[in-house]
């Protein structure tokens, strides 16, 4: 049997609910035959909200190092040793301050190649701002990390897949961040994640529309005939095959995405309201286009919920077992991309 992978996990804002996704999530020692866990963070903290949870049959294994991690329990590495008050449901910058030293020696260990991918529990993206974090979320700060050229918001999940065109901006600046570059660039990336990621040999993409109705032939706005179609025109001559652009509204409500490998929204509410509705608590938040595989749940920080053991962890198993399923399809692809199979042309003679 070969050995398992590493998956770090960085544990998110101290005053919501991630610790309690992540124990939760590790409860089960059957998920230690996959994966060996290893969670950024700190044991007392762990050992607040575990309480606080009523979760008793549980510990972490806690070591300073990946490498002194044991593949059969959960490990903890201790990031900070100072005492951290802890104020469950509330926004404040102590929850972001630990949030980022989490976070970051998790990317150091991910970048390094100690651990095989990164899971991130929800951040606040407001209090966690600060000299060191001055980015809208998870995935630009690990697109300027790695120093890739460009990544997508990709959510998961075995009913749908569907990325963005643009992020996390404000609704009054999508029209104008809608180009046929910025378009082509994220088809681009869904199509090779797609291929690469999902083992899926021939993606067949839709695209939504940006305004309603698709625009209507001009009547309520101009992009999606002088843009977004010339967009799918020319993706289509690269070999990626695409369709659309689709009116939102009407192409969920008529299950069409089932007709599809993928969903490329013009903005995040587009593609993301469907997605949760749809995805039902087992959606996953993938970043693909980056060299390292990172994901996480579908949820935010849950304030509200946090310390009453009503958060649910099936969208954290889920992004758990989906980076394990990419690393390790990506690895296979990389070795079948080394070996391929010989080609032979057969005699026409040959019976």
């Amino acid at each position: 049997m070969s050995e398992k992978l590493k998956v770090g996990i960085s544990i998110g804002d101290i005053n919501g609910i991630g610790l309690e996704v992540i124990i939760k999530s590790l409860m089960d020692n059957r998920v230690l035959d996959f994966f060996t866990p290893i969670v950024y963070g700190n044991t007392k903290n762990a050992s607040f909200h575990r309480k606080a949870n009523n979760i008793n049959d549980f510990s972490f294994n806690v070591i300073n190092d990946v490498e002194q991690a044991n593949p059969k329990r959960p490990n903890l590495i201790n990031c900070w040793q100072e005492d951290v008050k802890i104020t469950l449901g509330e926004e404040n910058e102590t929850g972001g301050k630990y949030a980022f030293i989490s976070l970051e020696r998790a990317v150091e260990d991910l970048t390094a190649g100690k651990i095989d991918a990164l899971v991130t529990a929800p951040i606040n993206k407001h209090n966690i701002q600060s000299e060191n974090f001055n980015f809208p979320g998870h995935t630009e700060y690990l697109q300027s990390k790695t120093n890739a050229d460009d990544v997508l918001m990709f959510m998961v999940c075995d009913e749908l897949k569907i990325g963005v065109v643009t992020g996390h901006i404000p609704l009054n600046e999508v029209a104008t961040k809608i180009t046929e570059e910025a378009i082509l660039k994220k088809l681009r990336l869904m199509n090779n994640s797609l291929k690469t990621d999902f083992w899926i040999q021939k993606p067949k993409i839709a695209v939504l529309g940006l305004n309603p109705h698709a625009g209507d032939n001009g009547v309520i706005g101009i992009e999606d005939d002088t843009i977004i179609a010339p967009s799918l025109a020319n993706a289509n001559e690269e070999g990626i095959f695409c369709f659309g652009p689709y009116p939102a509204d009407g192409f969920f409500a008529g299950e069409a995405y089932k007709k599809f490998d993928a969903v490329l929204a013009m903005y995040h509410d587009q593609g993301l309201i469907p997605f949760k509705h749809i995805a039902n608590r087992k959606g996953v938040n993938y970043t693909a286009g980056l060299p390292i595989v990172r994901t996480s749940p579908d949820h935010g920080t849950g304030y509200d919920i946090a310390g009453k053991n009503l958060a649910s962890h099936e969208s954290f198993m889920e992004a758990i077992f989906t980076a394990v399923h990419i690393v390790k399809n990506r690895r296979e692809q990389a070795v079948l991309s080394e070996n391929p199979l010989a080609f032979r042309k057969l005699s026409k003679d040959r019976d």
